[in-house]
Order: structure tokens, then C-alpha cells, then sequence
């Protein structure tokens, strides 16, 4: 080996030494890389199942939102057809009281008239005693007690009325 060049001894120190840079490479620089490339693996496998687990998560929250919002739709619209029903009370209830007071009033009107037309009819009655009996003085030319005509008119009117009613 001599003839192309080649140095056996020197070859196998070379190669000894060779050998050992590649034994002190893998404890030194190979297996600290491959322990950085390991971990980094597992940090972002471990980043991967977190970022998995907060979807899921979010996904969760995302349901349960949308539960309560729809529950909170529903009890809003519970509120306001409540609101209605109670306004649609209070309206006929107004309506009742209104009718009530409406026909109060008018009996107390047509009570009022009535004694209205009674106290009326009674002040013509005496007004109509009151002028019979002068203009019975003034036929006879004396003067006659007002308390007997006033009697003797009350039951003519009465008669007469007794009459108009049979």
C-alpha cells in the first residue's frame, strides 16, 4: 500500500482517531441534540394537545352560550307575553270599572231627574192650589181656608190620576 500512497500506520492512527471523534461526538454533540430535538417533540405535541383540549373547551363554552342564550330568549319572551296578558287584564278591568261607574251615573241622573220632576210636580201642584183657591175667593168674593181647598185639590189630583192610570 506503500505504492499508492497510502501510510498504513498512519492510516490507523487517523482512523483510531477518527473513531473517536465520532464516540466523543455522539456522547457529547449527538445525544444532547437528540435530546433537544425530543424535547422540543414533546413540547409541541403537549402544545398540541393543549390548543385540542382549549377547542374543546371553546367549543363547550360555545354550547353552553348558546343554551343560555336561547333559555334567556325564552324567558324574555315568557316576560313580555306576561307583560301582555297583564295589560290586556288591566285594559278589561278599566273597561269593567268604566261600564260600572258609567251605569252608576246613570242611575243617579235618572234619580236626580226623578226627584227633580217629583219636587217640579209638587211646586205645580201647590202653585195650582195656591191660584185655584184665589181665583175661587175672587169668584165667591170671600176668602176660604187654604188648608181645606189645598185638601180638597190633593184628592181631585189624585182621583184624576188614579184615572188616567185605570
Amino acid at each position: 500500500m506503500e505504492g499508492l500512497g497510502i501510510n498504513v500506520a498512519s492510516l490507523i492512527v487517523q482512523l483510531g482517531n477518527f473513531i473517536l471523534l465520532l464516540v466523543l461526538l455522539y456522547f457529547v454533540g449527538y445525544k444532547p441534540i437528540l435530546k433537544i430535538f425530543d424535547e422540543r417533540a414533546r413540547k409541541v405535541k403537549e402544545s398540541l394537545e393543549k390548543a385540542e383540549t382549549i377547542k374543546a373547551e371553546a367549543d363547550a363554552a360555545e354550547v353552553e352560550f348558546k343554551k343560555q342564550l336561547e333559555t334567556q330568549r325564552k324567558e324574555g319572551q315568557e316576560i313580555v307575553n306576561r307583560a301582555m296578558r297583564t295589560g290586556d287584564e288591566l285594559r278589561k278591568k278599566a273597561e269593567q270599572e268604566a261600564r260600572v261607574e258609567g251605569e252608576t251615573l246613570v242611575a243617579k241622573a235618572r234619580s236626580e231627574i226623578q226627584r227633580e220632576r217629583d219636587d217640579a210636580i209638587g211646586e205645580i201642584r201647590k202653585e195650582f192650589a195656591d191660584i185655584t183657591i184665589a181665583a175661587a175667593e175672587k169668584v165667591i168674593d170671600r176668602s176660604l181656608d187654604k188648608e181645606a181647598h189645598r185638601d180638597i185639590i190633593d184628592k181631585v189630583l189624585k182621583e184624576s190620576k188614579t184615572q188616567n192610570k185605570g
